[in-house]
């Protein structure tokens, strides 16, 4: 991201903008904005003042400061909060004031630095479908650097998943999380359960096993069932995650919905056997590295 801000330049290679090698221009040069993790906003100025700052770097004609302000303070819904410093704005108020100064300018790309990593789960979740909304409504490129995986799944459209400086996969969300392609995207992207069936290394999501009575009839539309013994249950609210050692010590994680339990998961306890099963098209084969 600093690279592409223009705040480090590469030993080799190009970064490209719309087609135009931007390597070897200062930041002000590049048609890109960055939204920064603490936000850096200015606390002598009001919001106002914050959001039109980089319009009169700029040098933009005066006649035009006023309105591209307000309309990007309506963008974010904080028209009445202008005359406000940023001292008196709640965490989500501030990320989205610094927001509209990086949206003003109207660059080609926004570089987005984990902005919402500072704030509480709820009112990040919130500020997720916010991102979004804007990001739809301005038609600006957001690129944006998470260590969030649900965030990441969640806000994306494209992801690039990077492991020691190297890209390990690209793609959208369904394929980086549903076909990982190495063993560090599977892992690193969610949870997944890591197998050695038949010589080959099989990954499984908790979310695709399904748990059953060993004396009850097993899911019919499962292939592969195999018995087991619970050694944890968790308790999370909207589901309950089961750890069950198999046969073979291998210990997998079970995730299931509390409205969709096939058994009493609130019942079962440390020692109960218990069966698990899964459908053959929810394996994804983990490539050796080469």
């Amino acid at each position: 991201m600093r690279l592409i801000a223009g705040f480090e330049y590469p030993d080799s290679g190009v970064i490209e903008l719309d087609g135009e090698d931007v390597a070897g221009l200062p930041p002000n040069a590049r048609d890109v904005n960055t939204v920064f993790q603490d936000y850096a906003l200015f606390p002598h100025m009001t919001v106002r003042q914050n959001i039109a700052y980089g319009l009169e770097v700029r040098k933009t004609p005066k006649s035009e400061i006023g309105g591209r302000v307000e309309d990007a303070l309506a963008m974010v819904r904080l028209q009445d909060f202008g005359d406000r410093r940023p001292g008196q704005l709640s965490g989500g108020q501030r990320q989205r004031v610094a927001l509209a100064r990086a949206i003003v300018n109207r660059p080609r790309v926004l570089l987005l630095d984990e902005p919402l990593g500072a704030l509480d789960l709820k009112l990040r979740q919130e500020m997720q479908v916010e991102l979004k909304s804007i990001q739809q409504s301005v038609g600006i490129t957001f690129l944006y650097v998470t260590h969030d995986q649900e965030e990441a799944l969640s806000m994306s459209d494209r992801i690039a998943v990077f492991n020691q400086g190297g890209i390990e996969q690209i793609g959208t969300p369904t394929e980086v999380y549903e076909r990982p392609a190495t063993a560090f995207v599977a892992g690193f992207v969610g949870t997944s359960n890591m197998l050695e069936r038949q010589g080959r290394r099989i990954a499984l999501r908790p979310e695709k096993i399904r748990l059953y009575d060993l004396n009850g009839i097993p899911p019919e539309d499962c292939q592969h069932r195999e018995p087991g013994t619970v050694v944890e249950t968790i308790y999370g609210g909207m589901f309950t995650r089961f750890l069950v050692e198999l046969a073979d010590s291998t210990i997998v994680q079970v995730v299931q919905q509390n409205a969709l339990r096939l058994i009493d998961g609130v019942g079962l306890k440390r020692g109960d056997r218990v069966g698990v099963a899964w459908r053959q098209d929810s394996l994804f084969e983990i490539a050796p590295k080469p």
